[in-house]
């Protein structure tokens, strides 16, 4: 089971991850929302399209950019979409 953790906290905990590079992307129900914070960053990914950004805040610990998705990924990465890396 993969599962992604910071600062003494769980973030996310799933044994249905997709890897992507090396990444682990949860799907956003084995996520918990109340650790993410929406950030104003975005990058660009040629086959994956347009990365959305989280800040992960544990107990006013701050860990700006650590988490991203996809919302509209490009066909060769649909199986993502809404799904959250760390």
């Amino acid at each position: 089971m993969a599962t992604a953790t910071w600062n003494g906290a769980v973030i996310a905990r799933s044994d249905e991850t997709i890897q992507v590079e090396g990444n682990h992307y949860f799907p956003p129900e084995a996520v918990d929302g109340a650790y993410l914070q929406q950030s104003d960053r975005q990058t660009r990914c040629p086959w994956k399209g347009t990365a959305g950004y989280y800040d992960i805040v544990v107990d006013g610990s701050v860990n700006r950019g650590a988490s991203w998705y996809y919302s509209d990924p490009k066909p060769a990465a649909s199986d993502i979409k809404h799904y959250v890396a760390f």
